[in-house]
Order: C-alpha cells, then sequence, then structure tokens
C-alpha cells in the first residue's frame, strides 16, 4: 500500500503534463493554422427567418414531388437561391404561409415628370393583381402631387404622396432614386411595413403577383438579357466606376425595375448604391445605366436570397417566349422621346 501510495504524486504530474502538452500543441496547431490558412469570407448570410414558413391551419392542396417539375428552366441559382416561374411553387400553400401574418408590403413608385401618365393603370392593375389580400403601402415620389390619380383601394391599401424636384435629366432622376427610397425607409418605412419592392411606374400587373415573391433580398431577371452570355450583359466596364465589372464576372442581369426584400435588406442596397453613385459622380462618372448599373454590382457581391424570373418583369413589345408560361408585370410600349425630359 505505500508503494502505491507513493505513486499519486507521480501519476498528479503526469497527468498534469500531458494536459499542458496537449493546451500547448493545440494552442500551437490554432494559431498555426489562423495564420496560415486563408478562407474567403461568404458575401452575404442567407437567413430566410423559419418562421415564415409556419403552416397556422391545415389546408388542402396537391402532394409536392421531388422527381417532377419543369425541366425547362432552372428553378435553383448556384447558391441554391430559387429562381421563381409559374408551376415551380403552389400558390395555395403560398397564401396559406403568409396572409395570416398580418403583413406590410411598401411599395415605391416614381412618377416624375410625364411618368405621371402612366400612374392610374400601374395603381389600377395594382389593386386587381398585386398582393391581394396583404396590407400596402403605396409610397408615390413625384413633383406633381396633384396629378396623382384616384383609384379605390381594397381594405388595408393606403398611400403616402412624397413631393420631389423634377429634373431635365431622366439619367439624374434615375441616379436620384436610391438616395430618396434609403431617405423614406430611414424616416418611414422601417416602422410600417415589413417588405418592401421599389417598382417602375411604367408598368402593368397583368397576372397574380403574390407572397411567392417574398424573401430577404429579392432581385428580378431582365426580359432583355435573361438568354444570354455574361459577355454580352450591359454590365459597367469602365475599372474607373464603382460599379465596374469585368468581362469575366457575372451571375444573371437584373432588372433595376423591381426590387425587394425585408425593410432593412433594401435600406442597405439603397445606401450602397447611394454611396457608389455619389464617389463615381465625385469622379465626374456616370455608370452605363445609372442606379441599375449599380444594383447589379451590388447583387453580384450580396446575392440575393431570391430571384424573380421574367415573368415579374417583361416588356410588352417582347413576344411571349416558350418558358414564359405567364406574364405577372410588364413594361408598357411608350415614346421615349416623349416622356424623357432630354430624350
Amino acid at each position: 500500500m505505500r508503494f502505491f501510495s507513493s505513486l499519486y504524486p507521480l501519476a498528479f504530474i503526469m497527468v498534469s503534463g500531458v494536459i499542458a502538452l496537449f493546451y500547448v500543441s493545440h494552442t500551437t496547431l490554432t494559431s498555426w493554422f489562423r495564420r496560415d490558412v486563408c478562407f474567403s469570407q461568404p458575401s452575404i448570410t442567407f437567413v430566410e427567418l423559419p418562421s415564415e414558413m409556419h403552416m397556422s391551419e391545415r389546408v388542402q392542396y396537391k402532394q409536392p414531388s421531388v422527381l417532377h417539375g419543369r425541366s425547362d428552366v432552372a428553378s435553383v441559382t448556384p447558391w441554391l437561391a430559387p429562381i421563381v416561374w409559374k408551376d415551380t411553387y403552389d400558390p395555395v400553400v403560398f397564401d396559406h404561409i403568409y396572409k395570416n401574418r398580418n403583413l406590410t408590403i411598401a411599395t415605391t413608385v416614381f412618377a416624375v415628370g410625364k411618368y405621371i401618365l402612366f400612374m392610374h393603370d400601374f395603381l389600377e392593375t395594382a389593386e386587381k393583381y398585386f398582393m391581394v389580400g396583404f396590407n400596402v403601402h403605396y409610397y408615390i415620389f413625384t413633383d406633381n402631387p396633384k396629378a396623382v390619380p384616384e383609384v379605390k383601394f381594397s381594405p388595408g391599401r393606403v398611400k403616402t404622396i412624397i413631393e420631389v424636384p423634377g429634373s431635365k435629366r431622366w439619367q439624374e432622376i434615375s441616379s436620384r432614386r436610391m438616395e430618396m427610397i434609403q431617405k423614406t425607409i430611414e424616416e418611414h418605412i422601417k416602422d410600417e411595413a415589413d417588405y418592401i419592392f421599389c417598382l417602375d411606374v411604367d408598368t402593368k400587373f397583368y397576372d397574380y403577383w403574390g407572397p411567392e415573391s417574398l424573401g430577404t433580398l429579392v432581385a428580378c431577371l431582365h426580359p432583355g438579357y435573361y438568354e444570354q452570355q455574361r459577355e454580352s450583359f450591359p454590365y459597367e466596364r469602365r475599372s474607373a466606376s464603382t460599379a465596374y465589372i469585368p468581362n469575366n464576372e457575372g451571375d444573371y442581369y437584373y432588372g433595376g425595375a423591381v426590387i425587394g426584400g425585408l425593410v432593412g435588406e433594401v435600406h442597405k442596397v439603397a445606401k450602397t448604391c447611394r454611396e457608389n453613385l455619389e464617389l463615381d459622380a465625385s469622379k465626374s462618372i456616370e455608370a452605363a445605366w445609372q442606379e441599375e448599373s449599380h444594383l447589379n454590382r451590388y447583387f453580384l457581391y450580396n446575392k440575393p436570397t431570391k430571384v424573380l424570373s421574367p415573368e415579374y418583369l417583361w416588356q410588352d413589345f417582347k413576344a411571349k417566349t416558350k418558358e414564359i408560361r405567364t406574364i405577372r408585370f410588364s413594361q408598357v410600349i411608350k415614346n421615349y422621346a416623349e416622356v424623357r425630359p432630354n430624350q
């Protein structure tokens, strides 16, 4: 017994030594690993709020299939964001997920100069097709508040008119839109809405646009370029601009007529694009397509969590292609020489 008792201090010393050696080795290895191995930081953390997917009550709908679906279009991006096309989702499911949450969707629209002529059709068709059954708050930016048409709104849907200065250049109107959206989010929308869509006024709704479009950060494919290769995209190619995208980069070409998402995320978009537009202006640079160029740069490095197909941004002068099974929202035919100040 006396022999074993004498071993206790020795055992304690040995165990302590092993623990110390492990600690030193672990610390050294960790330090070496952190010092010599670099990882690329992800451009965005995707958080789609799991509670949004909660079904608050039982509802009957078709059984989904993991083996059969649309095979003529891509329905997911390389970073696993959904691309929303007709027949890639069940509207009954989406309505039941979102409609009981008492959501408010802010909707900004600019009607400056002669673009006020498009306001009536925009509002009238929006009341028929856009976010039907949801609270919608239209924020109308115009230099002619008296000319905003009276349209009968459904319950829970209202408008706020914000007077803004006119301009002799349509490019300036486009460039200043991000600044105005940022300011209005900070002063009003952040306390009044859950989601926001920034839409162009020279458009009409033709089919149902519902909660399937909601997401953390939402972009829309431009109808003129969704079939093209990135080398053909009208990105800003001058490296002196903050909107610059090299020829060998780019995912899709997104239209500036539709921007959406959680209010806080769209605020980030507007703030970043406004800052970059101002930085370019300080160097006497104007990006190829003003805010749309800066928007495409933003989405390249801050991936949207949902991408809307061209169903959500078509052009009236374009014939439907085989993959376009419906047109929900479309830019109307117009004479640019008549509506743009310096065209």
